[in-house]
């Protein structure tokens, strides 16, 4: 349905435009206090993490393929974590949003036959309990190490960005059971779901991996280059 590549084209803009603040913020040291002091980026962040893996979760409704789909976004992970661990230019990223996808993604397609068997109402209202339930999960450390990966990462831990298994998989469990909701429902789709009033979005929407994996570098160029002159 277009509505979704035109929210996540929406929402691929504003991740490029919080990325543009963090970068003035911590590596060009640009005094920004309402990013960088106040609970506005944590809800901004939020709002652009949480619809990536809610629509994600939707769409691995529809694939035809969700272990290939997985190796793709698998990766991509490896790829960005190979860019910013060589580059050096902020903390590399270890198990990243794109990570996560990967993860869920295989989980999913894995389990999907057990998962079809769950009420998808009940499924996406426990799955969004949980999601609040173990929130704050990741953002201690603990003992064991290698667990980062899961959740729970150890006193040395260090990532850019940091997507674990925990507790995102639920948020993307949350759209998977959505979707089915949706299925089951016996309506046709409005038209309003299939209507294009923002073509440039909908475009973009469904380029979200390339331009993940671009944006990041053309904006650290081009600010670069500003600083350069």
């Amino acid at each position: 349905m277009t509505i979704f590549d035109t929210v996540r084209g929406f929402t691929m803009i504003s991740m490029a435009g919080f990325h543009a603040c963090y970068d003035l913020a911590y590596l060009y040291d640009w005094d920004m206090p309402w990013f960088t002091q106040t609970v506005f980026q944590d809800i901004w962040r939020a709002s652009i993490s949480w619809v990536f893996l809610f629509i994600a979760g939707w769409m691995c409704t529809l694939s035809r393929n969700n272990i290939k789909r997985a190796a793709k976004y698998a990766l991509a992970a490896l790829v960005v974590w190979l860019a910013t661990t060589l580059v050096s230019v902020d903390d590399s990223v270890n198990f990243g949003i794109i990570y996560c996808m990967a993860a869920c993604t295989g989980i999913v397609a894995l389990t999907d036959p057990v998962l079809k068997k769950i009420s998808a109402r009940w499924g996406m209202s426990l799955c969004l309990v949980l999601f609040a339930l173990t929130w704050s999960i990741p953002k201690t450390t603990y003992p064991v190490p290698y667990l980062a990966w899961l959740g729970f990462p150890s006193p040395g831990f260090i990532s850019g960005d940091y997507y674990p298994i925990i507790p995102f998989i639920f948020m993307y469990l949350a759209g998977y059971f959505a979707a089915h909701i949706a299925q089951g429902i016996d309506k046709t789709v409005p038209s309003w779901a299939y209507a294009n009033p923002i073509p440039a979005l909908a475009s973009l929407g469904r380029h979200a991996l390339p331009f993940y994996l671009l944006h990041q570098p053309i904006i650290l160029g081009f600010l670069e280059l500003v600083y350069s002159v």
